[in-house]
């Protein structure tokens, strides 16, 4: 078995850099373990642990909706929370809505039903995981500090691609490994 997702790979740039620094040194009084940059992503669809024999069936399904689908740019853009304001459990960089994305999205949830994976149950809310929140220390002040975030311009990226990738979960962190990447149509 294996743990697997489709994912967009970010590829941070100065301005995003700049911000992602900003954000972790204000929140540096708390205790929260960020996402390294180069592991950051754009989940398309988490499929978790995998038989590794349906991996080639996987494979010609993504092959097919990348066929399917033309590049875009993605606009990187505020900071929020999943949970609730008083009870955050994810600090996030948002995407901002675009057609494109949510095409490609639906296309892989219905290709993946053609290879035994129903449909995820939520709705996909594109998003950039910068956190898990634990525990705060102090609410108001992490508040506030989003606060400061909220409206902020990040970056603009264009995909070309996106990938099956394998999560290895370990202390430290997880490790990443690229199965397969699918190029866009141009």
């Amino acid at each position: 078995m294996k743990r697997l997702f489709i994912a967009i790979k970010i590829e941070p740039d100065q301005s995003f850099t700049e911000i992602y620094r900003e954000l972790c040194s204000k929140l540096g009084y708390e205790n929260l373990r960020f996402v390294e940059p180069d592991k950051l992503h754009l989940t398309l669809r988490f499929l978790g642990d995998t038989d590794e024999n349906k991996i080639p069936d996987i494979d010609l399904m993504m092959k097919k909706s990348a066929d399917a689908s033309k590049i875009f740019t993605l606009n990187i853009n505020n900071t929020g929370v999943f949970g609730s304001s008083y009870n955050p459990r994810v600090l996030w960089f948002g995407i901002e809505n675009n057609d494109l994305l949510m095409q490609l999205q639906a296309r892989i949830e219905l290709d993946l039903t053609k290879v035994g994976f129903f449909q995820d149950r939520q709705n996909f809310v594109p998003h950039l995981t910068l956190s898990r929140i634990k525990q705060l220390k102090d609410l108001k002040l992490f508040q506030k500090t989003i606060g400061e975030f909220h409206e902020r311009k990040i970056m603009k990226q264009e995909v070309r691609s996106f990938s099956l990738i394998e999560s290895i979960l370990m202390k430290e962190g997880p490790i990443y490994h690229t199965l397969s990447t699918y190029t866009l149509q141009k």
